[in-house]
């Protein structure tokens, strides 16, 4: 008896561990973060949904102090 609880306490340790370093990555944390709309942009234009002078246009309104 006591060997069952032994191992599933380990399993619960052992899940925890993985749940937890799963988080911490960084492709975790890019998921999870929202798009800087400056990276959503090279993305469109990388992707063809906008041209140069577009990209261009709002890339400038992007760097702008409002």
């Amino acid at each position: 008896m006591k060997a069952v609880l032994l191992l599933f306490a380990l399993l619960i340790i052992i899940s925890c561990v993985l749940i937890l370093v799963r988080g911490w990555t960084p492709r975790a944390r890019a998921m999870a973060a929202p798009d800087k709309p400056k990276e959503i942009l090279k993305r469109r234009y990388a992707a063809g949904e906008i041209d140069e002078e577009e990209y261009l246009r709002r890339m400038s309104g992007l760097s702008q102090d409002w």
